[in-house]
């Protein structure tokens, strides 16, 4: 099983997000990555901003964790996401890093209409408006992207 933290980022009341487009499906990744050989999860989230987004970021706690289990592929992921806080620069897409078409503040009401990687937009909306605290959440309902 794979480990992937990503994070949170808000900013007045819309979440940053990479928009992807596989076939013709948009999907929005919360940003993040995988972490290198002896590096700890918000070590490797904050390293991701900074390659992906130019930015440097406060990782704070844990909102939630769920696992993403592809059986079309064999592949499963353990998603660990993190509060954030951008602490310096503005982000910008860094097409050496990553592969999204572009960067997007999704408003945290439209969470729950976009297809998200990890798809939790319901529970960032509860963690948003103070009414979960979600933790560990389960398998996470995820359309296989191809």
């Amino acid at each position: 099983m794979n480990v992937r933290p990503s994070a949170i980022i808000l900013q007045d009341e819309r979440v940053l997000t990479l928009r992807y487009c596989y076939g013709d499906q948009e999907v929005y990744a919360l940003p993040g990555g995988n972490p290198d050989p002896g590096e700890c999860l918000s070590q490797a989230l904050a390293r991701e901003l900074h390659e992906e987004l130019g930015v440097q970021a406060e990782v704070s706690k844990m909102a939630l964790c769920g696992e993403v289990i592809w059986p079309e592929v064999k592949k499963e992921t353990l998603h660990i996401v993190f509060l954030a806080a951008i602490t310096e620069g503005v982000p910008a897409l860094n097409p050496v890093h990553t592969s999204a078409l572009e960067m997007v503040w999704l408003p945290v009401a439209e969470l729950g209409t976009k297809l998200l990687y990890p798809n939790v937009g319901g529970h960032i909306i509860g963690i948003c408006e103070k009414a979960a605290n979600p933790g560990h959440v389960g398998v996470i309902d995820q359309p296989y992207i191809k």
